[in-house]
């Protein structure tokens, strides 16, 4: 056997090597992408919980849960404005059952006969901000858990926090537990990885946008 044949299989096994710590790196990379998503503070007494529409059924177990829990008795449903044709349905005089009524539905279900919903009109999460910060308001509440898909939770802190100003309003960002995000491998299906591509792009739009949020 040559010199340059005994050579290989240590070449061989030098490029498997380099392999398996470019593979371990990029999925802890990818980890580290999708952790990065999320926030899930600590969650105390409150005077409220809020779940909106987009946060879907793992949302409404999350807020169940913690009313069972004892957090607060009171939940706000933030919901999204009426698209056209639900204004249509409306201006035919044709009942029509929106997101945010399914969702209290849902919490009746799950035990919670007490929500009810936050009105907004438009202009996306800053929208749901303004929104939320006016109900707070009225009702003169001190502290709030806001309930989050998970792929959300950090953007959606982000945003309310600079929407809702530098109230007296407490908000703390609980993520769902059920929702089916998986931040130690979203880039394995073709759902988790569209999601995850796109809240890590609205995420560096918001820093982008907000460096100082």
């Amino acid at each position: 056997m040559t010199a340059g044949s005994r050579r290989w299989p240590r070449v061989l096994i030098a490029l498997a090597l380099l392999l398996a710590v470019g593979i371990v790196m990029r999925h802890a990379a990818l980890r580290a992408a999708g952790r990065l998503l999320i926030v899930d503070e600590p969650v105390g007494r409150a005077d409220a919980i809020v779940v909106p529409t987009w946060a879907g059924d793992a949302g409404a177990i999350e807020a169940a849960d913690l009313v069972h829990n004892g957090v607060s008795g009171a939940i706000g449903v933030l919901g999204a404005p009426p698209t056209e044709a639900e204004r249509e349905l409306s201006r035919r005089g044709i009942r029509h059952q929106d997101e945010a009524a399914d969702l209290i539905e849902l919490l009746h279900s799950l035990g919670v006969p007490n929500a009810e919903v936050i009105p907004w009109g438009a202009g996306g999460t800053e929208g749901e901000g303004l929104a939320l910060a006016s109900w707070c308001g009225q009702r003169h509440l001190q502290s709030i858990v806001v309930v989050s898909a998970p792929d959300h939770s950090r953007r959606v802190r982000r945003v309310l926090r600079r929407s809702m100003g530098r109230g007296s309003t407490r908000l703390a960002i609980r993520s769902a537990r059920h929702a089916p995000f998986d931040p130690d491998g979203w880039w394995e299906t073709h759902d988790g990885l569209r999601i995850g591509i796109v809240e890590l792009e609205k995420l560096l739009l918001d820093v982008i946008r907000h460096p100082l949020s």
